[in-house]
């Protein structure tokens, strides 16, 4: 092919897919440095020689616009890539005869959705670069357009005052095919939890619950070791660092003021030769603290008033390496009807002081642990990298495939599981009456410290104990992605000044600052970036939010929480006043009897209809997807070639290296810790 330096061979690609193709006509239009092309319409599986009507100079933008043909339904396209090839000319370099010139080829790859109403769409290569880089006047007005158009359509909106803000979209539709996607499921069967929703009475016995735990948890390992020790004291404390709320225990220095106990209250519970003081210097008393539901209203479920309460639990770290609860108060305030709860205490008095932590923990781990610090977080990082960070900003590619299903789950889960007649409005405790208040009193106390995994666990005390292995595999993966992500920065920031100097990063950070923390100083969230080093530590705790932390909080709850009694999400009647055997509502003499103490006990658990109603919410939102991508796993073409496939190579390799330590070590475990296995990390937020 003879060309002049005015040709270009152009092929676009559709992505493959069963339902990537269109009816519709599509219009190209090659933009460079010096002029533009006239459009002309694409055929399916052609390709285009492309004259100038003047010189173009260098192709610097494709411009594609779909268009609905007449009498065929008006579908979308998703666009692979648009491929660019330019002749260089008659003479063949280092040759000294005639013929065509080597052919120099420009990708401009898109891999998104293209549909009719967005009307003309202009692309650019795939090269990443930063604004300083974009020296030609059309990028860098191309960028600037492209940010104010995600800002029209893309704004914030106030979900519940003094809360992270978050997109303002109802649905699915506003959000559009390129922030949508489809999660292929395993499939769960749920057919022995339907059926009870006329049950809005307590459970009889102990009895009846086993038999519906018998044929829903009977292939779940973890259920049923859980099954089989929830009682346990041990157990108790082993959950507080390894189970699906690992974030809420602490180390304890000093005892908490409002805890009325005493040195020779707990002397029963420590080593002979040691005291609570000398247990407190060694750093061995640890404690739950739920101050945060303090006063919250609690839920009306099935017509009856439920219950919430705050309790403190201290616990000690014995000789065994065992972690186990040796005080608990149910209230926030001492005083005579608020009593100190030991495990000397009759045995069905210490398992319901324990069990009113456990459902204290529940309403903790859904709002704050999982939906404020991995959802609510997500989709304020994506919607600021949406408005601030044009598609080019070698951050906006980084960190998209981590945050951008945030959107969407977060969509749905305001308009089903946190919407009125939603299983919150149901059958949890808080309750949507108090869901705006604790959301609020979470966001008030996180600090960026807390979100961050090293800060975190020097903090509350867990970085040296060998028995979290929550602690151990989470300090590893953080690791590994801070690696991968300083790795990434310096293919783009060659400096601190650059860091400093990119006023689009800058923009984006003071949109988090001021959407996700609220503008709050004491939140310690950055307001601006200075160095790399600053800029990847915020970065990797985005990425392990979105991933890690969301498989270490999410995956988890079914296994845990499958045997209901282990974490009721409600109570059913008020917190006790006195340490005496359980009794009867509205009565005063002391029942007596194994059956007559259990079906009290039972009467403060959630109801059967309400039970089965957050057992199936629970296996739903516990299953991986059966197309899942695992962490750092990147469909996206920027990711294959170059130094940035180098990258993920590298960071992969050191992910399955992690995975083949987590997988030997948890084959010699009776209870493995599995959920920050690589292996088992979802890349994103996507369920």
């Amino acid at each position: 092919m003879a060309s002049s330096q005015n040709d270009f061979l152009v092929s676009v690609h559709t992505a493959p897919g069963p339902t990537s193709g269109t009816f519709n006509h599509l219009w190209l239009t090659l933009i460079g440095s010096e002029g533009e092309s006239p459009p002309i319409t694409v055929n399916q599986a052609n390709q285009h020689l492309l004259p100038g009507s003047r010189p173009l100079g260098r192709v610097v933008l494709v411009r594609l616009r779909l268009e609905a043909r007449l009498g065929f339904p008006d579908l979308d396209w998703l666009c692979g890539k648009v491929e660019v090839v330019r002749s260089q000319g008659d003479q063949v370099e280092g040759g000294g005869g005639g013929g065509e010139g080597p052919l120099e080829a420009e990708f401009y790859t898109f891999g998104r959705w293209l549909r009719a109403s967005d009307g003309a769409v202009e692309l650019r290569s795939g090269q990443l670069c930063l604004l300083a880089s974009d020296t030609k006047e059309k990028l860098r007005n191309h960028r600037t357009k492209e940010l104010r158009e995600k800002q029209q359509s893309i704004r914030w909106r106030v979900f519940a005052e003094g809360v992270p803000h978050c997109v303002d979209m109802s649905n699915l539709k506003e959000l559009g095919p390129n922030l949508s996607y489809k999660r292929q499921s395993l499939g769960v069967n749920l057919h022995y939890l339907r059926g009870f929703s006329e049950r809005a009475e307590s459970w009889r016995s102990f009895s009846e619950l086993e038999t519906l735990f018998s044929h829903n948890g009977k292939h779940n390992h973890v259920a049923k070791f859980v099954h089989a020790h929830w009682r346990e004291d041990w157990f108790f404390g082993h959950q507080c660092l390894n189970g699906c709320n690992p974030l809420s225990v602490r180390r304890a220095h000093l005892l908490p003021p409002n805890l009325s106990v005493t040195s020779d209250m707990l002397r029963p519970f420590l080593p002979e030769d040691s005291s609570l003081e000398q247990e407190l210097e060694s750093g061995n008393v640890f404690f739950l603290d739920y101050e945060i539901l303090d006063g919250l209203s609690a839920n009306v479920i099935n017509g009856r008033q439920h219950y919430v309460s705050a309790p403190l639990c201290l616990l000690h770290l014995n000789k065994q390496g065992q972690l186990k609860p040796i005080a608990i108060q149910l209230q926030q305030t001492p005083g005579p009807q608020n009593p100190v709860f030991l495990p000397s205490d009759p045995g069905w008095v210490w398992l319901l002081a324990k069990t009113w932590v456990r459902s204290a923990d529940f309403q903790v781990h859904q709002l704050s642990s999982h939906f404020l610090r991995t959802h609510l977080l997500g989709e304020v990082c994506c919607t600021a990298t949406l408005r601030q960070l044009p598609e080019v900003h070698p951050l906006h590619q980084l960190l998209m495939p981590h945050i951008k299903t945030t959107l969407q789950i977060n969509i749905q889960a305001r308009s089903s599981l946190l919407a009125s007649n939603g299983v919150f409005d149901k059958a949890i405790g808080c309750g949507l009456a108090a869901l705006a208040m604790f959301l609020s009193r979470a966001a008030e106390r996180l600090c960026y410290s807390t979100l961050c995994v090293p800060d975190d666990l020097e903090d509350r005390g867990l970085h040296t104990l060998p028995q979290c292995s929550y602690a151990r595999d989470a300090s590893r993966v953080w690791d590994i992605l801070h690696r991968f992500v300083m790795g990434w920065l310096e293919l783009c920031y060659h400096g601190d000044g650059d860091v400093e100097k990119d006023s689009e990063l800058q923009c984006w950070i003071g949109e988090i600052y001021t959407h996700g923390f609220l503008q709050r100083p004491e939140s310690c969230c950055p307001q601006s970036f200075r160095t790399k080093t600053d800029l990847c530590k915020f970065v990797t705790m985005v990425i392990f939010s979105s991933s890690a932390l969301h498989s270490a909080v999410n995956f988890s709850q079914v296994d845990f929480d499958l045997w209901m009694p282990n974490s009721p999400p409600s109570m059913a009647r008020p917190p006790p006043k006195t340490k005496g055997p359980l009794k009867s509502g509205g009565h005063e003499q002391e029942e007596e009897g194994e059956e007559e103490e259990e079906r009290e006990f039972l009467s403060f658990l959630p109801d059967v209809n309400s039970t089965c109603s957050v057992m199936s919410a629970l296996t739903l939102l516990s299953q991986p997807a059966a197309d899942y991508v695992p962490l750092c796993h990147y469909h996206e073409a920027v990711f294959g070639h170059g130094e940035a496939h180098r990258l993920v190579e590298a960071v992969q390799a050191e992910l399955r290296a992690l995975s083949d330590d987590i997988t030997d070590r948890n084959g010699k475990q009776e209870l493995p810790y599995k959920y920050l296995n690589p292996d088992c990390i979802e890349n994103n937020v996507a369920i």
